[in-house]
């Protein structure tokens, strides 16, 4: 508080008089100057004038508080110092106007500002543990740089992918096709009088044309803003028609687009729009204009992604989630394992419950270091990283680690990555001068506003929901979210809810004369206990993961997998160009039955024996023989 001093020499701006000599206020002083600007002046109180010039503070004072000399030549000290202090920062003047207008909360900052000055060294060791030798706010010029690049290799390997399957998948020929949905929803759509609001009740660009061709374009298209993005070149124009295209395509994809890293795709892309520069020529990392929430929405989303992700397993009331033997069956039940897993799936169940243990710890603790100062941040991003690897190992899950690693990448400044990039990528990222503003201007500040505004509520709601829990207080902000649902830009995650702890299999037979029946085979979920596991991600074999699915409930309500079955009776070549080996080749089958086997890794000793991954056991029939007849075509 004020001590009623008063200068007769005002300084021509404030004045931040501190203890030179206490490494603790060395350290905060830096930061309060490099958020304060040229605002604010600062001198250690041993500089030999000092005293001289404002003889109206008591010399022992300097030793014990910090000082603020205003213009007018009023003096504060103590807390009231750094506040006012803080009010020259641009978004820090609420901390004063708190401290002015709340008793409660001036007394109590005086005697924590007391209670540190009093034990500088053990809370200069705290700030050490917590921010390291740097507590000044750091950028993140290659955390921005770093994930562009990573979002843009994504969208290349998602479009990529989707585009060499498209055709079978919703092409007119393909198992779901768009064209007729379009004209269903047309035809629906105008018998209600919606007329551009189809364009948010569906948005895609199938509207215009939903043609094969039209379905090309759009990959092709994808794939080519994905590389433009990757070279940084217009990288906002860019992310703009790659959330537009992906959107598009994930609508009319219906069941084949409609997995929680599609979402997360679209949603990181999105938000990375307010964290991508202007410009539209490519350049090395340099500090942008960026807002605090610029950084804070990707780190907010990696934490409601890993933090409902852990909420769900436990909201669902699993046995094996809650006894912590889920991974014992994890491993083998998983849609894709890659031939890791299988030797994962043979470590005994004490190693199985601790693995999950610490699966918890990470995916409900480790989040929360996210919000803390730098080491606990980096410490945070370790843990997360190390568990995405071992996913990554074990699993295949498209593009879905991939998402949350480049999301992790803003929880690293630049102090950090300056530590483990070589000097030469150093040397080349500050090869052009960086500009001194620290913050987004005109619309691109506006819409980081508007997206926070809609992003922090509708998250808090569905994490709130992963939980379990479903306050009334939250209706209002659902009313919001059904209407952007059809948007897909945010949404709630969480993977494996309840564990699969058996593992089913569709194996789909045709046959000429319905009585010898032969197997097709996928090119990537099991099939041929033989088969050998494999490496798939990023690409996602979307009809592969579908079976598996399909495979944990009955026919009923499978209409993608009828019409599927439909197709290879019509020897649809698009279709059957997503399988593994078409046992026939020439014409298509007449009849056509799916049976339904239980499948399980083999042990250690049979693998050597017969040299096979799997062992399987029929269950029984999960789809009678049909004919094209019988299908009325």
């Amino acid at each position: 508080m004020s001590h009623g001093a008063h200068v007769a020499q005002p300084p021509a701006k404030p004045l931040m008089i501190f203890d030179g000599e206490c490494g603790f206020c060395s350290l905060w002083i830096g930061r309060w100057e490099q958020m304060t600007g040229s605002a604010v002046d600062y001198l250690p109180a041993q500089v030999p004038d000092v005293q001289a010039r404002f003889p109206e503070i008591p010399p022992e004072r300097y030793g014990v508080v910090v000082h603020l000399v205003e213009t007018d030549g009023h003096v504060y000290s103590a807390a009231e110092a750094v506040f006012r202090t803080m009010a020259h920062a641009p978004g820090h003047r609420w901390a004063l106007r708190a401290y002015q207008f709340s008793p409660i909360f001036a007394r109590t900052t005086e005697l924590a500002y007391r209670l540190v000055a009093s034990h500088r060294d053990f809370f200069s060791l705290v700030t050490r543990w917590l921010w390291g030798r740097h507590v000044e706010r750091t950028t993140h010029a290659f955390a921005q740089w770093f994930f562009l690049r990573a979002l843009g290799a994504i969208y290349l390997f998602a479009f990529l992918s989707l585009w060499g399957q498209i055709d079978g998948l919703i092409g007119h020929d393909g198992i779901l096709p768009v064209d007729r949905l379009m004209s269903a929803l047309g035809r629906e759509y105008g018998a209600h009088g919606i007329g551009w609001d189809r364009f948010r009740l569906v948005p895609t660009l199938c509207w215009l044309s939903s043609s094969d061709a039209s379905l090309h374009v759009q990959c092709a298209a994808g794939a080519v803003l994905a590389v433009a993005l990757i070279l940084d070149l217009a990288p906002i124009l860019c992310l703009v028609l790659l959330w537009l295209l992906y959107l598009s395509l994930a609508t009319v994809g219906r069941e084949f687009l409609g997995y929680q890293w599609d979402n997360l795709l679209l949603e990181t892309g999105f938000l990375a729009i307010v964290v991508t520069p202007l410009h539209l020529r490519p350049r090395p990392p340099r500090i942008e204009v960026l807002s605090r929430w610029a950084i804070w929405l990707p780190r907010l989303l990696l934490f409601k992604l890993m933090f409902s992700s852990g909420c769900v397993k436990l909201a669902s009331g699993d046995p094996s989630w809650r006894s912590l033997t889920a991974l014992s069956f994890h491993y083998q039940t998983q849609p894709l394992p890659t031939w890791l897993a299988w030797y994962a799936n043979q470590c005994p169940m004490w190693f199985h419950k601790t693995s999950c243990a610490l699966m918890f710890a990470i995916e409900l603790l480790a989040p929360f270091l996210i919000f803390l100062p730098r080491r606990p941040r980096l410490l945070g991003c370790a843990l997360l990283v190390f568990f995405q690897v071992l996913i990554l190992l074990t699993g295949n899950y498209t593009f879905f680690n991939g998402l949350t690693l480049a999301l992790c990448l803003f929880l690293v400044d630049d102090i950090g990555f300056r530590r483990i990039l070589p000097r030469r990528f150093l040397a080349w990222s500050r090869a052009r001068p960086e500009p001194t503003s620290t913050r987004w201007r005109g619309w691109h500040g506006g819409l980081t506003w508007a997206v926070a505004i809609a992003f922090v509520p509708l998250s808090l709601l569905q994490v709130v929901r992963s939980t379990g829990a479903r306050p009334a207080w939250l209706s209002p902000i659902e009313s919001v979210e059904g209407w952007l649902d059809p948007l897909r830009t945010i949404s709630g995650y969480g993977l494996f809810a309840v564990m699969t702890t058996e593992r089913r299999e569709i194996v789909v037979e045709g046959s000429d004369d319905g009585v010898t029946f032969v197997p097709y085979e996928f090119p990537y979920k099991p099939g041929d206990v033989t088969g050998r596991l494999r490496f798939v991600a990023p690409h996602q074999p979307r009809l592969d993961w579908q079976m598996w699915f399909a495979a944990l409930g009955s026919v009923r309500g499978q209409r993608w997998f009828v019409s599927f079955c439909a197709r290879l009776l019509q020897g649809s070549p698009k279709v059957t160009a997503l399988l593994g080996k078409n046992p026939f080749p020439i014409h298509p089958p007449r009849f056509l039955r799916a049976e339904l086997y239980e499948y399980d890794f083999t042990e250690p000793a049979e693998r050597r024996s017969s040299g096979a991954w799997w062992k399987r056991e029929r269950i029984g029939e999960y789809l009678p023989r049909i004919s094209l007849r019988e299908l009325g075509m």
